[in-house]
C-alpha cells in the first residue's frame, strides 16, 4: 500500500477518532465560525430593508455563491500550500479539518446537557439547555417537550452533522466537507422562514436541501440498520421511516426523524412555536407510549451506531475514488 494511499484513508480516520474522544477543541476560531463570519459581513452588506423582495431573492443568492466560491477557493489554497511545504503538513491539516467538521461528540455533550438538569426534574434549565440546539421558542415547554425537541435535534444532526460531512469527505475530500458545511451553515443562518430572510434565504435554503438529498436519505438507512444492530425496533423503525419520511416541509429533515421515531416508537414533530408564531407541522411517528428523558440516551445511541456505518461508507468511498481518479 502507497504512502499515498495511506494518507488518504488514514487521516480522515484520525480526525473522526480525535472527535470522538475530545470533541471540538476549536472554539472561536472553529472555521464554521469563520464561515458564519463571512455570512453576517456579506448579510450586512447586502440585506436591506428597503429592498423589494425580488432584490432580496437576487443578493441572498449572491451571498450564497460568494460564501461557497470564498470557502473552496480558501479551502483548496491552504491545502495546496500545506501539501507543498510538506505532506506530513497536508497530513495534518486534512486531520484537523475532518476533526473539526464532524460533530457526534458535541452532539452528544449537548443533548447530554439537556438530559441532565431534565433528569434530576429541573425544567427551567432544560429549557436553557435545549434553546441552543433547536430553533424553535422553548420558554414554554414542559418536560416531554423539552425531551422531544432534543431527540428531534439528535436524529436531524445524525444526517447533516455527522453522515453528510462524512459523505463529502469521501466523495470529495476536505474541499468537500468545507462546501457542504458552508451550505449548511447558511441554511442555519439566513434560511429562516420569517419575515427577515423568506426572500433572501431562498437560495440558501434550496441549496441546503440539494446537498443534504442524498446524505439525508443514506443517514436514514443507516440508521435503520443500526437500530437493528442495536437490538431496537429496526421493522418498526422502517415502517414509520415509509410512511412518515416526508411529513416535514424540508424533504429532508423527516428522514433519520421517521426512523428514529420507529425506533424508539414515540411520536416526534407537531405543532411548535417559532419566533412567537404557531408552527403547524404533522406529526411523524406513533405516539405508542409518552416521550421520556431517557430517550434523549437512547437517540445518541442510535446516533452512534449510524455514525459508525457512515464512516464506513466514507472509506468506501475514498477507495473507490482513489482507484478511478488518483
Amino acid at each position: 500500500m502507497s504512502i499515498d494511499l495511506i494518507h488518504f484513508l488514514v487521516a480522515p480516520l484520525v480526525g473522526l477518532g480525535l472527535d470522538l474522544v475530545i470533541g471540538d477543541p476549536f472554539g472561536r476560531f472553529h472555521p464554521v465560525c469563520w464561515i458564519g463570519a463571512l455570512i453576517s459581513f456579506l448579510e450586512k452588506h447586502l440585506l436591506k430593508a428597503k429592498d423589494s423582495d425580488s432584490r432580496k431573492r437576487l443578493n441572498g443568492t449572491i451571498l450564497t455563491i460568494l460564501v461557497v466560491l470564498t470557502t473552496t477557493l480558501i479551502t483548496v489554497l491552504i491545502l495546496m500550500v500545506a501539501h507543498i511545504i510538506n505532506p506530513w503538513l497536508g497530513f495534518v491539516v486534512d486531520v484537523l479539518i475532518a476533526w473539526s467538521l464532524v460533530a457526534t461528540k458535541s452532539m452528544q455533550k449537548a443533548a447530554m446537557d439537556v438530559y441532565r438538569p431534565l433528569s434530576g426534574g429541573d425544567v427551567f434549565k432544560g429549557r436553557k439547555k435545549v434553546a441552543m440546539i433547536v430553533g424553535r421558542d422553548t420558554d414554554k415547554l414542559d418536560a416531554e417537550g423539552i425531551a422531544k425537541a432534543c431527540v428531534e435535534s439528535v436524529a436531524e444532526s445524525t444526517s447533516d452533522g455527522i453522515i453528510a460531512p462524512l459523505f463529502y469527505l469521501g466523495l470529495l475530500g476536505p474541499v468537500g466537507m468545507m462546501i457542504y458545511k458552508a451550505c449548511n451553515t447558511m441554511d442555519s443562518m439566513i434560511a429562516y422562514k420569517n419575515d427577515k430572510y423568506r426572500t433572501f434565504g431562498t437560495c440558501a435554503a434550496k441549496q441546503d436541501d440539494v446537498v443534504n438529498f442524498v446524505p439525508s436519505r443514506l443517514s436514514a438507512l443507516l440508521m435503520i440498520l443500526s437500530a437493528f444492530a442495536l437490538k431496537m425496533d429496526g421493522r418498526h423503525a422502517f415502517a414509520i421511516f415509509k410512511r412518515d419520511r416526508f411529513n416535514h416541509a424540508s424533504p429532508n429533515s423527516a428522514q433519520t426523524e421517521s426512523v428514529c421515531a420507529g425506533a424508539l416508537h414515540v411520536r416526534l414533530a407537531g405543532d411548535a412555536i417559532y419566533f412567537g408564531k404557531v408552527v403547524h407541522k404533522p406529526y411523524i411517528g406513533d405516539n405508542d407510549r409518552p416521550i421520556e428523558v431517557e430517550d434523549i440516551k437512547r437517540s445518541i445511541k442510535l446516533m452512534y451506531g449510524t455514525a459508525l456505518g457512515g464512516a464506513l461508507v466514507m472509506l468506501i468511498l475514498r477507495l473507490v475514488v482513489y482507484a478511478l481518479f488518483i
